[in-house]
């Protein structure tokens, strides 16, 4: 039997609440028998554009769930269809064994998030399967997901910080708001760098290789067929050849002479890719959550890579120069993705003061020589008396009013105008420092003399047992 119901309305439709739960969520309810052919299984994708996977039944009762993108991705390949189309759908199932995940449609969204985030990158993007109390069966598209979390999201922000500007806040309902925050900012943690990693870095890697590791045979058949073509020349007709060519728009000798040059900035193109992708990887450290011993100016560098379109100069700037003064430091026991975290929010707060100090330093949007200045962030390292390590990372940008210094690290304070900012990087980077490194973070600024970020943790951690 072949059943085709689902219950999908608009994201925006949903009335979510801090405790919402799976259960109101849409999901989809189609299902097909295994004994059905195969090719039904198509005909279904192609009838629901959006359809994320289909229910797989026998006699009524579910066995598992096939995905849109493991059907066309085991399709696509030779003799798939011909293979599965005409034969039972359990063939194909178990040839696949598809791995599922399971969830109770009162398990809240954010906890299921965290858990949905928490799967190999591979399964990341999978349909959630729903169970309810009767033991119907439900797909979730993992995207629905993940909107309902960024409602749930904006709306614990927005309840947060209408707490703060209230003068007196019931206690009980604070600390339910502030322990759903930490939550919620774990899981962005996870979406910001996991997604971003086993996402775009998965993505984009695979085909690079293939681009990147196909250059060098299509740079030897171009020089093949160059060499032939310079045997040519002396040949009595090479010169009509070239002159019927030219009819056609086809310049011979300057394609021998641009196609080498062409490929080589290929091959340098795809290099850079592959280490921008490199340094993504490095950056998340999502497979060193726990405390490790890492270099420090590893992190740094691989932030500086990811932040290096925004150093560079633009129309109405110039670049940003980056000047290191890098001590001899020795391996770190940290955490290294959180610290990468801190490097971030810290370096990009200092391109955007040097970029606004340089606005405020045109005329009417000209450069004049008398106000022109450059645009320097200094970052400097060394190990203290104290046996832990120091970075220093300084600009020449306005500088801060001593009045805010003295709030930079309270969270949801930002100088910033609408949009631009949520005041949460700094304080941040000052739990992570302090709570979770035992370090300390602070700032020295004087008005038109720019600003130094100092931040100190030890070498040896001493805080093995934070989560």
């Amino acid at each position: 039997m072949l059943a085709m119901h689902n219950r999908i309305k608009n994201a925006d439709e949903l009335n979510l609440k801090l405790e919402s739960t799976l259960e109101e969520l849409p999901v989809w309810t189609v299902q097909i028998e295994l004994d059905h052919p195969g090719n039904e299984l198509s005909e279904l994708f192609d009838q629901e554009p959006l359809l994320p996977g289909i229910i797989l039944t026998r006699n009524h009762q579910c066995v598992g769930m096939i995905s849109r993108r493991l059907f066309f991705e085991q399709m696509s390949r030779p003799y798939g269809l011909g293979l599965f189309a005409g034969r039972p759908i359990e063939y194909l199932y178990n040839f696949l064994l598809p791995e599922i995940s399971i969830l109770s449609e009162d398990t809240p969204i954010v906890d299921a998030t965290q858990m949905a985030l928490g799967r190999s990158p591979k399964l990341v993007y999978e349909p959630i399967v729903i169970t309810d109390e009767s033991c119907q069966y439900g797909l979730l598209d993992f995207h629905q997901l993940l909107l309902a979390y960024s409602q749930i999201h904006v709306l614990t922000l927005s309840r947060l910080q209408k707490e703060q500007e209230r003068v007196r806040i019931a206690r009980a309902d604070f600390r339910d708001l502030q322990h759903n925050y930490t939550r919620l900012l774990q899981n962005e943690k996870m979406i910001a760098l996991g997604q971003l990693v086993a996402g775009i870095a998965h993505e984009i890697n695979n085909p690079m290789n293939f681009i990147y590791g196909n250059l060098s045979y299509a740079t030897e058949y171009v020089k093949d067929l160059i060499y032939l073509l310079e045997s040519c020349q002396q040949e009595p007709s090479y010169s009509h050849v070239v002159e019927q060519a030219k009819i056609k728009g086809i310049e011979i000798d300057f394609i021998m002479e641009d196609l080498p040059k062409l490929l080589s900035s290929m091959k340098v193109g795809a290099t850079r890719i592959n280490e921008i992708i490199l340094s993504l990887r490095n950056f998340s450290r999502l497979d060193q959550a726990e405390l490790k011993f890492v270099d420090i100016h590893e992190g740094i560098e691989n932030t500086l890579t990811i932040l290096q379109h925004n150093l560079k100069a633009k129309p109405d700037l110039p670049e940003i120069q980056v000047i290191k003064e890098y001590g001899n430091l020795p391996l770190v026991e940290c955490y290294a993705g959180q610290l990468n975290q801190v490097f971030m929010n810290i370096i990009a707060n200092a391109i955007d003061a040097v970029s606004e100090s340089y606005k405020l330093s045109t005329d009417g949007g000209h450069i004049t020589p008398k106000n022109q200045k450059n645009m320097l962030i200094r970052i400097r390292s060394e190990v203290t008396q104290e046996n832990q390590i120091m970075i220093c990372i300084a600009d020449n940008g306005p500088g801060i009013p001593e009045n805010i210094q003295k709030r930079l690290f309270d969270p949801f304070f930002t100088t910033k105008p609408v949009g631009k900012g949520t005041g949460l990087g700094l304080s941040i980077s000052h739990q992570i420092i302090v709570e979770k490194h035992g370090g300390q973070i602070f700032c020295v600024s004087h008005l038109g003399q720019g600003s130094e970020f100092i931040i100190k943790i030890p070498i040896f951690s001493d805080n093995r047992d934070c989560v």
